[in-house]
């Protein structure tokens, strides 16, 4: 086990993202995605360590926008699809957060490994859906 000299923020969508997301594709009602269906799709960013609500509060206004955008990417890529304003009352329209302040790797067998993201991968994962 070793402990990550960073700190997690897992970020879910809400309903609003969801119904986002439904008006993308429009399907008849029973079609439709639901909070429950993408309930495990979150994503967790690794963040520098915060050790108040005050530091973390300033770290996500200054990254909400590349939050944003990275979740919104992996629904959609074109990105006139999207709402269009990015700002942070969509972010918190559209997003909860939940922090937390230690992140542990429990694999003691493989390095951590780290690469760019980029839109490649971002695909990949859309096509595992």
């Amino acid at each position: 086990m070793k402990l990550l000299n960073r700190s997690a923020l897992s970020v879910k969508p809400t309903q609003a993202f969801v119904d986002w997301v439904n008006s993308l594709e429009p399907t008849l009602g029973e079609d439709d995605l639901t909070l429950d269906d993408i309930a495990g799709e979150n994503t967790v960013y690794l963040i520098p360590e915060m050790d108040t609500p005050e530091a973390l509060l300033a770290y996500v206004e200054e990254r909400y926008s590349d939050i944003l955008e990275s979740e919104l990417r992996a629904w959609e890529e074109d990105q006139r699809q999207w709402p269009e304003s990015l700002n942070w009352a969509l972010f918190e329209e559209f997003l909860t957060l939940e922090h937390s302040y230690l992140a542990v790797d429990l694999d003691d067998e493989v390095e951590l490994e780290t690469s760019e993201v980029d839109d490649e991968l971002l695909m990949e994962t859309d096509k595992d859906r």
